[in-house]
């Protein structure tokens, strides 16, 4: 009996949306091995391994406190100074983390990239997930300076999955759209650190959002890591801590824009990289 049904040949991944999406489950093993290869690459032939993801932003920690806390004598909110700075750390670092890797990955893995098919949204996502882990690990320093000052959060901390969940779009959405431009154009591997470097002085790590003036505020507030970092605060600080509400709305909207946008760019160029990468 004769086969009517013709081999299908898969040339690039300009396949439809509803094929794609089934694609990113179907190679999902795909997507592990490389987040798992990139947390080993990281940390191989360190002298101490995994310890960086707690240096460094344990010293920023230190140089924000001793500047904006001793020196500068800004308000905590009520919370030891180091706890104010770190909580709003482990957010920014981990979204500073994920556009460095994510920027990068797509040339990284440029030798699979023109040689196989596979939704390409798994390579910047597993690099996210890889500067998830360093999040995780930076986590400690957190837990043990609330051991240090005798900090217990309140019922807010409960809520604290949904900020992450936030911080993860941002990422995804902002990484996706440096990963497409990184391709294109190579200028933004130099661009990127410069936008992270501005990022963090203009985001409220160092200082509370509080003493932005009010007329300001909601305009401050375009940023989207304003919102992911007040309401990293609002939930591991309790007590004074308070959350602007029509700003976090403003930032929870940009990232929704960002990670929409970021997923239909990408999407956009995805069917042109293996030809220009």
């Amino acid at each position: 009996m004769v086969n009517q049904n013709p081999p299908e040949l898969i040339l690039e991944a300009g396949r439809a949306e509803q094929q794609y999406w089934k694609d990113l489950w179907r190679y999902r093993e795909l997507f592990y091995f490389l987040a798992w290869r990139d947390i080993l690459v990281r940390y191989k032939q360190t002298a101490i391994g995994m310890a960086w993801a707690l240096i460094r932003p344990f010293l920023t920690m230190v140089v924000f406190t001793v500047v904006f806390g001793n020196l500068a004598k800004l308000p905590s909110e009520g919370v030891p100074y180091p706890i104010l700075v770190f909580s709003a750390m482990l957010p920014w670092q981990f979204f500073a983390n994920s556009l460095a890797e994510c920027s990068n990955s797509l040339i990284g893995n440029a030798n699979l990239i023109s040689k196989v098919y596979f939704p390409r949204l798994i390579v910047p996502t597993s690099a996210v997930v890889v500067s998830f882990v360093d999040f995780m690990v930076s986590g400690m320093i957190l837990l043990g300076l609330m051991a240090w000052y005798n900090f217990v959060p309140n019922w807010r901390i409960l809520t604290l999955p949904l900020f992450i969940a936030i911080a993860f779009a941002a990422s995804i959405g902002a990484g996706l759209w440096l990963a497409s431009l990184n391709v294109k154009y190579r200028d933004f591997r130099y661009i990127v650190p410069f936008i992270v470097q501005f990022g963090l002085y203009i985001s409220p790590v160092g200082f509370s959002s509080s003493i932005v003036p009010e007329k300001w505020r909601l305009l401050y507030s375009i940023n989207p890591m304003v919102g992911v970092i007040d309401g990293f605060r609002w939930a591991i600080l309790g007590g004074e801590s308070r959350l602007y509400l029509p700003g976090f709305i403003l930032s929870v909207g940009f990232v929704a824009l960002l990670f929409v946008s970021g997923i239909w760019y990408f999407r956009k160029m995805e069917r042109t990289f293996a030809d220009v990468i």
